[in-house]
């Protein structure tokens, strides 16, 4: 099974990352891919990936939630960092409405800067979308010249977004709330194209029942995996199989 958004560099871990690891471990996790946010993040994401070498993968990118006036200056050390190592994927980038609007055009922006960043370097692109599933899908038709591919991760929207996403020839990453009663997935999943789906936790957020409002870890991409299961008719072992094959391809891993 493969973990493909996990933040386990993150604070939240600090007092018992080894066990968290060895825990992921223990569940048949073999690989986590660690998103980047911003400028305070690359610090401690690299150094949990020179830690546990076999098991985390970084990528690189600005998260939309930490864009603003000085988003291009930011942009540019971030950019900097794929002239001195090989990242997996550029990311998490995208837009973020949730919150605050405030730099929508400056998101926009940064969005376009780093499509055009994985353009150039044939690298998958991780997008966060909350909030902005259009706003992001008219951004990327914009944009999609054959090149692009990645994920939009923690995908909670409808079937036909689904569909507009994967005619783009993205993927969707389903996390703990596919396992929320209330967070419409259960309608949602049974109609999504397998060829498409990848894992995650997003951790330390969003944790699957039931551990819903605790602490995530990659441990339990698993519940997502039997959940997923469960909603298809299918066994774990055929969810986990599939979704490992699509996160491998897609990542080259």
């Amino acid at each position: 099974m493969i973990d493909t958004h996990a933040h386990v560099y993150a604070s939240e871990f600090d007092h018992d990352r080894e066990q968290v690891i060895q825990r992921a471990i223990e569940q048949g996790i073999e690989h986590i891919l660690l998103p980047n946010i911003d400028l305070d993040s690359i610090a401690p994401m690299l150094a949990t990936e020179a830690a546990y070498p076999d098991l985390c993968r970084s990528m690189m990118g600005l998260h939309p939630c930490y864009v603003n006036a000085d988003v291009k200056q930011t942009l540019e050390q971030i950019e900097y960092w794929f002239t001195q190592r090989e990242f997996i994927a550029v990311g998490e980038i995208g837009i973020d409405l949730y919150w605050d609007k405030t730099y929508q055009a400056e998101q926009e922006m940064a969005f376009i800067t780093q499509l055009n960043w994985a353009k150039s370097l044939n690298l998958p692109v991780v997008i966060h979308t909350r909030d902005s599933i259009d706003q992001t899908l008219a951004l990327l038709k914009q944009e999609q010249n054959g090149q692009l591919r990645g994920v939009f991760h923690c995908f909670g929207g409808t079937v036909e977004q689904a569909k507009a996403i994967n005619n783009l020839g993205f993927h969707l990453g389903l996390g703990g709330v596919s396992t929320f009663k209330n967070g419409g997935m259960d309608k949602v999943i049974p109609a999504l194209d397998l060829n498409y789906l990848v894992l995650e936790t997003d951790c330390p957020y969003l944790a699957p029942v039931p551990h819903r409002g605790k602490r995530n870890e990659p441990a339990y991409t698993r519940l997502v995996a039997e959940r997923i299961a469960e909603l298809r008719g299918l066994s774990t072992e055929y969810v986990d199989q599939f979704t490992t094959n699509n996160a491998k391809a897609l990542f080259k891993l």
